[in-house]
């Protein structure tokens, strides 16, 4: 297990995130909604495609309790199709700059492991940067976060989309995944980035054993002291350990993310917003 005193690093606890002026609190677990402007999401459920659909989605998960919404033009389901990035932004740019349009109030992330299509997002009117690649699909990533110096979630992952899959020999999970983590948050803290997110990557070259593993091991990734976000929504670990659809894979998903919350995590990156958040709000009711 990686040994890190919290007096020797610059990523301590935080309980606010600074979202371009807008203060986000994590002393509630957040949710995040997921809004794929893809033709390929892993979850059919999910996809919009248009911009005018992508403004009544938003709308109905603010409505439903979202305290962040999760733009994405890339799907990264094993084995999915390469996209350019002039088409990625070509899909996600006209719904940001819509989205922010409609509703100023709303903190807004892109899915991206571009730094272009990242940069351009924020000065589309995006708040932070959800990174599946955790800075190793594009060396340009930890510069640009460091410079526009907002909110960055770094996810572990191994390899691309493409080959994640073939990617799952680990001597000992937690401890290889912390270490991987620990290496890459290291040269963001060179840089100065401020606001980190940690994402263990459930689904990303993990198998659905390791993903379970993960999960019961989530709280020991509190030991990097940084924010803990879960995204387990209606993913194969839920479906394929129950032997179900991906459509009736709710109340499974509902299960994980109480354990996630029990555990430490800080946000909730769900395609299923209400439910996400009665969870938290329940789960809340039960602290001393």
């Amino acid at each position: 297990m990686p040994t890190l005193d919290s007096k020797d690093t610059l990523f301590k606890k935080k309980s606010t995130l600074n979202c371009r002026g807008k203060l986000l609190s994590l002393e509630v677990p957040q949710v995040m909604g997921i809004l794929n402007l893809t033709p390929d999401s892993f979850y059919p459920g999910s996809r919009l495609s248009s911009t005018e659909e992508a403004v009544r989605k938003a709308a109905q998960m603010l409505t439903d309790g979202a305290d962040i919404l999760d733009i994405g033009g890339y799907s990264t389901r094993p084995g999915a199709a390469e996209v350019s990035a002039q088409e990625e932004q070509d899909r996600i740019l006209p719904a940001i700059e819509a989205i922010a349009a409609h509703f100023p109030e709303a903190i807004l992330s892109v899915d991206t492991f571009r730094a272009s299509v990242a940069e351009a997002s924020i000065a589309a009117g995006a708040h932070m940067i959800n990174d599946v690649g955790g800075g190793l699909l594009d060396e340009a990533m930890f510069e640009t976060v460091a410079r526009l110096q907002v909110p960055y979630i770094l996810m572990h992952m191994r390899g691309t989309p493409q080959t994640m899959a073939s990617l799952t020999k680990y001597d000992n999970l937690v401890v290889d995944v912390l270490d991987e983590l620990q290496g890459q948050l290291a040269r963001l803290q060179q840089l100065g980035v401020k606001d980190v997110i940690l994402d263990p990557g459930f689904g990303f070259a993990k198998t659905v054993e390791q993903n379970f593993e993960l999960l019961r091991h989530l709280e020991d990734f509190r030991i990097l002291g940084l924010p803990l976000l879960a995204g387990m929504s209606r993913k194969s670990m839920v479906y394929k350990l129950l032997g179900i659809h991906q459509a009736d894979a709710l109340t499974g998903t509902i299960a994980v993310n109480t354990v996630a919350l029990m555990k430490g995590a800080s946000i909730l990156r769900v395609h299923d917003v209400k439910e996400a958040k009665q969870t938290v709000i329940l789960l809340e009711k039960t602290k001393l």
